[in-house]
């Protein structure tokens, strides 16, 4: 890895890289996500960087600082708390889907996947609704790109659509296999159907721009771990650089204690779509805003 004109070997990256992961609730993300972390961190810390590049002594006060604070930062910016348990199940449920052989027992484990996620469980009342009014204003899509998907992916069910192709992308590996697994039963039950999950940064701009062109694309939650409290204009670029007709951008209405927010609605992506010449509707369902941007212009 070269940084500031020094080179730390990559053999030492990766140790370093392996110490970061060795927390359970982090092992999931990939090597890749974690390396650009941490390259973003050792620029801002030329000092950390020199002495890496003469020795990357695992006992050092530099080490020890640099571990901790790439740990605290994956956790906080990406929210990676998954606990084992829950993975364990998610898996043991799509296990008894693929052997569901009546539709009620496939519709209840896809109920039960859904439930083991914050966003997906809060989002079950409204799925259905929430996609019909989406495809009202944008049509029915041939293409859909989910950036950070999770397990929303999940929910296709709801979409009440056969003929597309669903791209999603995410940066914890267990959850991207899952999907990506998912995708392939989709396809066995219907040959018009076709899907692809795989590991994606959401902050690569360029390879954002080499993605598949789509109708739609769901940023579902996801600005907030974009921008990291430092403005908008990472948002603002994945918005503009990512090949779909219509971002469909939602954000919590309810604080962390679960009261509502104050004032739900973002004004900065509002002013955004006016100053880009993008047109913009809301959605608000209970705890969740959703904003439908139509960059055709």
């Amino acid at each position: 890895m070269l940084v500031h004109n020094h080179l730390i070997p990559e053999l030492d990256v990766q140790k370093l890289i392996a110490e970061i992961k060795k927390k359970k609730e982090l092992r999931a993300l990939s090597d890749d996500f974690v390396k650009d972390k941490l390259f973003q961190f050792l620029q801002s810390e030329p000092k950390i960087t020199h002495l890496f590049a003469q020795k990357c002594n695992p006992k050092s006060a530099e080490y020890r600082q640099t571990v901790k604070h790439l740990r605290a930062q994956l956790r906080r910016i990406h929210g990676v708390f998954r606990i084992t348990d829950e993975v364990q199940q998610r898996r043991a449920y799509f296990a008894e889907l693929l052997k569901a052989d009546s539709e009620k027992t496939k519709t209840e484990m896809l109920t039960k996947i859904l439930q083991t996620h914050a966003s997906t469980r809060e989002r079950m009342p409204f799925y259905a609704k929430l996609y019909a009014s989406i495809f009202h204003h944008t049509g029915n899509p041939e293409t859909i790109l989910d950036l950070g998907c999770g397990i929303n992916p999940f929910s296709f069910s709801f979409m009440q659509l056969k003929n597309m192709k669903y791209f999603a992308c995410d940066v914890n590996i267990e959850e991207v296999e899952l999907v990506d697994d998912y995708f392939k039963y989709l396809h066995k039950r219907n040959k018009h159907f076709s899907g692809k999950a795989e590991i994606l940064d959401t902050l690569h701009w360029v390879k954002l721009r080499q993605l598949v062109k789509a109708e739609i694309c769901f940023l579902f939650k996801m600005t907030d771990v974009l921008d990291q409290g430092k403005g908008h204009q990472r948002s603002e670029e994945v918005i503009k650089n990512v090949p779909a007709k219509f971002v469909i951008v939602s954000f919590p209405t309810k604080t962390m204690s679960g009261r509502p927010m104050n004032f739900p609605r973002r004004t900065w992506i509002e002013l955004m779509a006016k100053r880009l010449g993008y047109q913009y509707k809301t959605l608000e369902f209970l705890g969740e805003i959703f904003y439908l941007i139509d960059k055709r212009s």
